[in-house]
């Protein structure tokens, strides 16, 4: 208990899986927290089951492709608790599709929010943090931006965007003094709402999990929660002297 006492959390696309897993986590170890989502009611849900006084956790709703929402939300989290210490730039889709059957609105709907709000989020935490005299900074990538899925074309351009611009903005803060460490988490395959989703489209989704779970030869597949663990190591002091680092959390899936 107690391992981000007292720090201010963001969360984003915190309504479901690994981003409702990572907010309760958080809040467990003492963090304040705000959720954000485009889902409302979902988003104010967690929120609610967290803290029904508001007293250490709020939702806000936010479009993370939006950059009036991301000032909008930042201002809202300062105001109400004085600073922003951690970001967790959770938020993302999928698209199930090779480079050939991908369409242009699609691939830029995806990197619009897999990627660019990454990127705004993280410029608009770097204003915050610096003024607080520091904080840390977790995007969320995955194995997706480490290995390539001949089905993935989209979401592997957006997740290995998000690993390498984590590093080019690890290197900045560190080399600015700005005492902002930003790091990404890769997961494997995790049991999530939109995991299901991908899992389903065969006709079969216990037939699509079990296929999944044979990718990972730790023999099983991921939960939310392992992955909440692995954010909050980084959003902790415990990882001071950890940036520009990529966590992967797999089940031996990319040792292969």
């Amino acid at each position: 208990m107690g391992r981000v006492e007292g720090k201010v959390a963001l969360v984003t696309g915190g309504a479901r899986g690994i981003g409702a897993a990572t907010a309760r986590l958080l809040a467990a170890e003492g963090a304040r927290v705000v959720v954000t989502d485009v889902d409302h009611d979902a988003g104010h849900a967690v929120a609610a089951a967290i803290d029904d006084t508001f007293t250490h956790a709020m939702f806000l709703p936010h479009d993370v492709t939006a950059e009036d929402d991301w000032a909008a939300v930042i201002e809202q989290v300062t105001d109400r608790f004085g600073r922003l210490d951690v970001l967790v730039n959770n938020a993302g889709v999928v698209s199930t599709a090779n480079v050939e059957d991908e369409s242009l609105e699609r691939w830029r709907w995806l990197q619009s929010i897999n990627l660019d709000g990454v990127f705004l989020g993280t410029k608009a935490a770097i204003a915050a943090m610096k003024v607080g005299g520091g904080g840390s900074i977790v995007n969320l990538s995955s194995i997706e931006g480490l290995i390539g899925d001949p089905a993935l074309a989209a979401y592997n351009a957006s997740k290995g965007g998000v690993r390498i611009f984590t590093k080019s903005t690890a290197l900045h803060c560190a080399k600015s003094g700005y005492g902002i460490r930003v790091n990404s988490v890769h997961p494997g395959y995790i049991w999530t709402p939109m995991v299901q989703e991908v899992a389903a489209e065969g006709g079969d989704i216990e037939q699509g999990r079990a296929a999944l779970t044979a990718l990972h030869p730790i023999g099983r597949m991921g939960t939310a929660e392992d992955i909440a663990y692995a954010i909050l190591y980084l959003a902790s002091d415990e990882s001071s002297f950890v940036t520009g680092a990529e966590l992967v959390v797999d089940g031996g899936y990319t040792a292969q």
